[in-house]
């Protein structure tokens, strides 16, 4: 029998192998990389599928913090480098490894569990369900009616660039400052900069990019943008794309100076996005918001609960009211009835075995309601969310909904 085990660091390398396999890569990391791989490494939240002495699935998983409505932050159990080796598909050891995290994740109090999921079918068995989803734009800057004569930027503040020392040091702040008003925001470790700066490497070099800053009038550095930039012509016409990597703002002001800071870099004919909240403003900052053109929208953040009730009060809501939830989780991880009271003071979500429920849904189906972004109206004309009681789905949504769409930036 396949034994699953959390990996001991002299298992790393053979551990490392078969992630590379899993994801199509080169089964051998070349020294460098496996150095900043070996980074990742704590005892215990590295597991691996064994058939012999050889590793055939692999399963990491990583302290976080994710934001909730409101700003307050849960601690969640980050999931990812889940792979199984082909040969041994369909066996069962994911189902194995996820079941050793999650209840290991639950003994040590974490409020969620979060990953992004590379193909839709696999999560949602494990009571995971799509709590934020992502967007990506293509800007033709000729049509935007941007003037490129125009200052940049317009808001009396100013754009610098930068280089990736400067960005290790100043976008951690930054960040903390964007996350914390961020409903779905992940935190960011040394090594997600390091990373993101080419300080580190775990799949092979690519080109630096550039980095520019916006400092607010005052000279405080208000954003930050990463982008890189092709060199494609057509006869003797320049026809270059500039791909932003990530772009964080604190600021309406900041942020509307950076995008058109990089739609007005000379020679570049095409902006690519990166990934962008669903009901981002991108599109609104250009005279002509057509000229931002949907290219991709799909599922990001997947969020397992794994407290109901830590989870609920952690948020804030919109109105005043109560509500009782019956929550279905076939992992018997976190269901249960629960009372939710909602008033100006504060909000509490108390078990209850004596109430009727108002509403019954799944574990999987709560993710997306609780970050925000999801409707339980929709969810009852999908059957996905049942009504015990005329109207509880419009208490629901009232209390929940938010005015802004939850949206994580990051990839882990």
């Amino acid at each position: 029998m396949t034994d699953v085990r959390p990996i001991q660091e002299a298992e790393f390398a053979d551990w490392h192998r078969a992630l590379n396999t899993g994801f199509l890569r080169e089964p051998t990391p070349t020294a460098e990389q496996h150095e900043a791989r070996r980074l990742q490494f704590v005892p215990g939240r590295l597991l691996g599928a064994f058939d012999g002495d050889r590793c055939v699935a692999t399963f990491r998983s990583f302290a976080q913090e994710l934001t909730a409505v409101g700003g307050a932050v849960v601690p969640a159990d980050a999931i990812s480098n889940v792979t199984v080796t082909p040969t041994h598909r369909r066996r069962g050891l994911l189902t194995r490894m996820m079941s050793q995290d999650l209840a290991a994740a639950r003994e040590r109090g974490d409020v969620v569990a979060t990953l992004i999921a590379a193909e839709y079918p696999i999560y949602g068995r494990y009571g995971f369900g799509p709590a934020t989803w992502m967007t990506e734009w293509t800007v033709d800057v000729l049509r935007s009616g941007l003037d490129p004569r125009g200052p940049v930027p317009a808001d009396g503040g100013r754009i610098d660039l930068v280089d990736a020392e400067d960005v290790r040091k100043l976008g951690p702040e930054l960040h903390e400052r964007v996350r914390r008003a961020q409903p779905g925001a992940v935190g960011r470790d040394e090594v997600w900069w390091r990373l993101a700066t080419g300080d580190l490497d775990f799949i092979g070099k690519r080109p630096e990019p550039f980095y520019a800053v916006h400092r607010a009038p005052s000279g405080e550095v208000d954003g930050m943008v990463s982008y890189r930039c092709d060199e494609k012509w057509q006869g003797d016409q320049p026809q270059c794309t500039a791909e932003v990597k990530w772009l964080l703002a604190a600021t309406p002001a900041a942020e509307r100076a950076l995008w058109h800071y990089v739609c007005s870099i000379d020679w570049v004919t095409q902006v690519k996005s990166g990934w962008r909240s669903p009901d981002d403003l991108l599109p609104y900052y250009l005279p002509d918001p057509r000229a931002a053109r949907i290219t991709t929208q799909a599922d990001w953040l997947w969020v397992r609960i794994l407290d109901v009730v830590r989870a609920m009060e952690a948020r804030t809501y919109e109105g005043e009211g109560s509500l009782v939830l019956e929550v279905v989780d076939r992992q018997g991880l976190a269901g249960g009835r629960f009372r939710l009271e909602v008033s100006p003071e504060g909000a509490s979500c108390t078990p209850t075995a004596t109430q009727s429920a108002e509403l019954t849904l799944d574990v999987g189906d709560l993710a997306g309601v609780w970050l925000g972004g999801e409707s339980v109206a929709r969810l009852v004309t999908l059957d996905r969310a049942r009504e015990h009681r005329a109207g509880a789905a419009r208490v629901a949504d009232a209390l929940l909904r938010t005015s802004r769409r939850p949206w994580c930036p990051d990839l882990f």
